[in-house]
This record gives C-alpha cells, structure tokens and sequence, in this order.
C-alpha cells in the first residue's frame, strides 16, 4: 500500500483503521496464513511429536522420578 492511498482513504472516526485498510489487511493476513497452512507439517516435526506422546504416557523410571 502506498502513502497516496492512505492519504485518499477515508479518515476513521475514532482514530483507528478505516473499512478500506482494514480489510486490504485482513485479505493479505488471510492470504499469508493459507500459504503457511497449505505447508503442512514437516516429517521430522510429527516424529517429534510421536515421541513426545510416547514418553507421556510412559510410566516414569526410578532415575527419572528423582
């Protein structure tokens, strides 16, 4: 966004963001978050995550309860 259009932009009425940029920022905020969505979840993060649960449920040894 440009200064121009922020300057042609409406001007709030309580000092916020008006209708406009709000929801130019809300439009590229959902785009961005699509985007990191769509990735998934890497191999090596849900290995990690299986181990995790694992030793949550494990019961805990004798060294490990000191």
């Amino acid at each position: 966004m440009t200064s121009e259009t922020l300057a042609g932009a409406a001007k709030p009425k309580s000092g916020g963001l008006d209708r406009q940029i709000q929801a130019k920022i809300g439009q590229q905020l959902r785009s961005m978050y699509d985007e990191v969505v769509d990735q998934g979840v890497p191999d090596r993060f849900v290995e990690l995550l299986k181990k995790l649960d694992g030793a949550q449920g494990a019961p805990k040894t004798e060294e490990e309860s000191r």
